[in-house]
């Protein structure tokens, strides 16, 4: 499972790491400009994402307008949306508006921080990534 992780918190993007590191390699993007850019290059490079994890709050620009670009991207290249990346918006807005802006953009799931463990691989596995 290849991901890529969206967060500009050190702390959180060390703990994503970790829950993640035995399940394949991953990937660091401290905003979603950089998710963007990241996704575009994975995607030109036929080795598109499995799971992107992303955060809302974020400098240059926020997880839902990135979301947003990435499915166009996503869209763009011809992929159907059961072939898409699996999204996880990790944040720690878990108001109405943000959450169901996220599902509106097409995310897969949302977690709200502090992100436990458990909880993100039961996502996983609801999502088909692992068993």
């Amino acid at each position: 499972m290849k991901t890529l992780i969206v967060e500009d918190d050190f702390t959180s993007r060390l703990l994503l790491q970790e829950f993640l590191k035995s399940y394949g390699p991953s990937h660091i993007a401290v905003n979603g400009k950089e998710a963007v850019i990241a996704v575009r290059l994975a995607l030109e490079a036929n080795e598109p994402y499995d799971l992107i994890c992303i955060d809302i709050m974020m400098p240059e620009m926020d997880g839902q307008l990135a979301l947003k670009e990435i499915r166009a991207q996503e869209e763009a290249k011809g992929l159907k949306p059961a072939d898409w990346a699996k999204v996880v918006m990790t944040t720690a807005l878990d108001d109405p508006k943000n959450v169901i802006g996220a599902y509106h953009n097409l995310c897969d799931a949302y977690l709200a921080k502090p992100i436990h463990k458990s909880k993100l691989l039961e996502e996983l596995r609801k999502l088909r990534l692992i068993k």
